[in-house]
């Protein structure tokens, strides 16, 4: 049973990795896409951005209409729809042909990963749950750092079209290990869409949709500015950007695995505790970051903790609404995408009002409006239990 489970959650997490790897791999190869489409840059880079606001907006709704599907059934479609869209995008010589084969597999994102999360977390007992959580995170947070420098290889060494290849070939090998590994797994007991959108009534769900989209927001706000911080405030060289890149993201990795391990222990207290510990190195950033061996540093620490907050804002959803995991991992996907758009408009501003330096100002305020949110919550939770009792 406990190998079935492990093969389980590994699959997962293929497929998870699969869907990212597509989702984010594209912006190693924009400027190889605006040539080969004869586009401009900003406009290939509707890939991406097109992409991430229906993600956005999907997120809460697709999960919901197929909840009630065989989990296995649901799996295949959307390792499917994607494995069909990356062959397209191979063949396809017009840009709009390769925006809609991009834009219609989104619909079906938040649907595997959402599910991703639940099958997972109820393949174990309820306490190991966020470990095996954080195993499927590892896919997340390596399609995210693997897909873009491994994409912008294949395009450089041998061609544009390969790279796709590369998407296609990392969705078909998770959708034929779950076709032939995979259980069939019938939804039991479905719940009544009506039931699963009552949670919307709970404003311990409102607190932490808010919290999610301000964590990531104080992450990702900060990070989507990190290769120009390097280069504008450390000095670096593009070679060294790469590098510190490349550290952040294997840190996000070791992050996933910690993470699992720390809300396995005591979730309580690490959620509580996240904003203090990432605003202390985004204070250390902020005065240190011209420094090359403190940035090296800080930029590892910072990845470990960006992997941890995926965890956390997932958990945090979850267990606000654990009586309708796949909506609510649906709103997970919906809220942190929310935050980092939020986060790097806010950046931005920041950034060009104030200069780079500055753009940790996001992540700290933000982190301050989260640790209200989590502790309005709690507060909230404790009032709930004594009222009950």
């Amino acid at each position: 049973m406990i190998k079935r489970n492990n093969l389980l959650v590994f699959i997962l997490t293929i497929g998870v990795f699969g869907i990212l790897d597509t989702e984010m791999g594209v912006i190693g190869i924009l400027p190889d896409i605006a040539d080969h489409f004869d586009v401009s840059v900003s406009k290939a880079g509707w890939l991406v951005s097109f992409f991430a606001l229906v993600v956005a907006v999907s997120g809460p709704t697709m999960p919901l209409l197929f909840s009630g599907i065989n989990r296995k059934k649901v799996m295949l479609l959307v390792l499917g729809v994607f494995v069909l869209g990356n062959i397209v995008s191979i063949f396809t010589s017009n840009f709009t042909i390769l925006l809609l084969a991009r834009i219609i597999p989104a619909f079906f994102h938040p649907i595997y990963c959402s599910l991703a999360f639940s099958v997972a977390a109820a393949s174990v007992s309820k306490k190991e749950a966020p470990k095996a959580v954080s195993k499927v995170f590892i896919g997340v947070s390596a399609g995210m750092v693997v897909g873009v420098p491994v994409a912008s290889f294949i395009a450089s060494a041998i061609s544009l079209q390969m790279a796709m290849v590369f998407f296609a070939a990392v969705n078909a090998v998770a959708f034929i290990a779950t076709l032939l590994f995979v259980p069939s797994m019938p939804v039991k007991a479905r719940l009544a869409y009506g039931t699963q959108l009552s949670v919307l009534k709970k404003s311990m769900t409102w607190l932490s949709i808010v919290t999610v989209i301000l964590l990531n927001s104080a992450v990702f706000g900060v990070y989507s500015y990190l290769a120009d911080y390097l280069k504008t405030v450390t000095n670096l060289s593009s070679n060294s950007i790469s590098l510190l890149l490349f550290v952040f993201g294997g840190a996000n990795i070791i992050g996933n695995i910690v993470a699992g391990k720390l809300l396995t222990k005591n979730a309580k207290k690490s959620v509580v505790s996240y904003p203090f510990v990432l605003g202390a190195v985004y204070i250390l950033l902020f005065f240190t970051g011209q420094f090359t061996v403190p940035m090296a540093i800080i930029t590892l620490f910072w990845g470990v903790l960006a992997g941890i907050g995926g965890n956390i804002t997932q958990y945090w959803i979850m267990s606000a609404a654990p009586e309708a995991p796949d909506f609510a991992n649906g709103l997970f996907l919906t809220a942190a995408n929310l935050g980092t758009t939020f986060g790097a408009a806010v950046g931005g501003f920041i950034i060009s009002d104030m200069g780079t330096q500055y753009v940790v100002l996001v992540g700290i305020l933000s982190l301050i409006l989260g640790l209200v949110t989590i502790l309005l919550r709690n507060y909230m939770y404790s009032s709930t239990k004594q009222l009950s009792t």
